[in-house]
């Protein structure tokens, strides 16, 4: 059975094609990947990155031929597939240069008579699964530091990007790691699942909350980990004092980056009344102004969805909202030549709390805005998600910033114009979007097993 890829950015044109997975291939995997984690665990830390740096280094070669295959296989435009292989090239640095550090003894007592240490080990084999809006950067974040930690990986990329996910198999399988310590398998949810069934250690998992808990239930049936970074739907507080010339391009790039399909993207704006109008008509602008179509054409501000699926889901949200009264204030106009998964971006006001675009995450290019008068009002509002991934507060007044910061329910929270997410910081979510914790010390522990030591002196 063969996996077909196609470019949602040109008429859905089939681009190449990769073998499904079989139970017996992926059986054969993790066997040999069980073969592999004690013998990988014994070469510790030092050798691993050792082993793992040249992987990286071919990274850093090919990002031209990774970033144009990421803008064929997703519609997302070359600057931004450029800049995704070099940002998580750059953080897969990070990891390797913080991978000892991160595993070091921890001395927890040291008195008089005795001596207790705290050691990091690895599970053992992680089945990890990447989505498609990231494949990269999402498959370097759930391949690499499971691997200097000394797990073994049984890798799976989405169904929608069988081709990324194939180039990197190519380029790590050539720096010969020992047999079974990395190895891949493809297909869509039935192979991610039997992969997740199988003899496995641990789960990385990013991608939607319905899969990440249904993934959950099958790690609490084997009592193993799980890593879980899922949807979001997060907020942007913009407070009366607000710098306009300033905010409106942060507002924008933060919801309309990859087409807003981004679990980090600003999904919900909710500007204070004062500003809500002036901030409004320079996000009309702005948006009435955006070149869509070919991903490849470096002046291409936005390319297309992932796929028809996509497509559907974001009509059925829009539709639901307009049914309901919600009011369409500015659009990107899209040129009737453009054939695939195009959506234009969306300004949409009149937004009430049973419209799926302010209570589902809305994977793309739609921002619905609201507005409030006082800083509890916007606190609930924020808060009126069962998601909790991230948010943004823009205020000059920064106590109030962190006062309301301390307040919201979400992984991470930028203030004003700063919001960088990088290699050092723990990054994961509240309520549904998320269980644990990736990148950071803090990330590449808990890929570990914690062992604590005793001795008498």
């Amino acid at each position: 059975m063969k996996l077909i890829s196609t470019n949602p950015a040109n008429s859905y044109k089939k681009i190449g094609e990769v073998k499904v997975s079989t139970p017996e291939e992926i059986d054969g995997k993790v066997l040999q990947a069980n073969k592999s984690k004690e013998l990988w665990k014994k070469f510790g830390v030092k050798e691993r990155v050792k082993l793992l740096t040249p992987i990286r280094d071919e990274f850093k070669e090919r990002t031209q031929e990774i970033a144009e295959l990421i803008s064929i296989e997703t519609g997302k435009v070359i600057t931004e597939s450029l800049s995704e292989v070099t940002r998580y090239t750059d953080e897969l640095t990070w990891f390797l240069e913080n991978g000892e550090i991160a595993l070091k003894d921890k001395t927890t007592l040291d008195d008089e008579t005795s001596l207790h240490w705290m050691t990091y080990e690895p599970y053992g084999v992680c089945a990890s699964i990447a989505p498609w809006n990231f494949p990269f950067g999402m498959s370097i974040w759930g391949i690499f530091p499971n691997l200097i930690v000394g797990n073994t990986v049984v890798f799976k990329i989405s169904e929608e990007t069988p081709l990324v996910g194939e180039l990197l198999e190519e380029i790590i399988n050539k720096h010969n790691l020992p047999t079974g310590v990395f190895s891949e398998v493809y297909g869509g949810a039935d192979v991610g699942k039997y992969l997740t069934k199988s003899d496995i250690n641990l789960m990385w998992f990013t991608g939607s909350t319905r899969t990440g808990q249904s993934l959950y239930k099958t790690a609490a049936d084997k009592l193993i980990n799980v890593v879980l970074e899922m949807g979001g739907s997060n907020p942007c507080i913009v407070f009366e004092d607000a710098n306009i010339e300033q905010t409106t391009p942060v507002i924008f790039t933060g919801r309309f980056r990859n087409c807003g399909q981004v679990c980090t993207s600003l999904k919900r704006l909710i500007a204070h009344e004062e500003i809500a109008t002036p901030l409004i008509n320079e996000l009309q602008e702005l948006t009435e102004k955006q070149k869509i179509g070919n991903p490849l054409d470096p002046k291409t501000d936005l390319g297309s969805l992932v796929a028809e699926r996509q497509l559907r889901s974001l009509d059925i949200q829009l539709k639901d909202a307009l049914d309901k009264g919600a009011k369409i204030i500015a659009q990107s106009t899209l040129s009737k030549d453009l054939k695939g998964a195009f959506f234009p971006p969306t300004l949409l006001t009149g937004i009430t709390p049973d419209m799926k675009v302010w209570y589902e995450e809305v994977f793309g290019p739609i921002l619905p805005i609201v507005t409030f008068r006082a800083e509890k009002e916007a606190i609930k509002l924020a808060n009126d998600t069962v998601y909790g991934l991230g948010a943004r507060i823009i205020s000059k007044d920064l106590a109030r910033a962190k006062r309301v910061a301390s307040k919201i329910d979400a992984g991470t929270i930028a203030i004003n114009y700063e919001s960088r997410f990088l290699a050092c910081d723990p990054f994961g979510g509240y309520k549904n979007s998320g269980i644990g914790r990736e990148r950071g010390i803090h990330g590449l522990q808990e890929l570990c097993q914690i062992k604590v030591v005793q001795t008498s002196k």
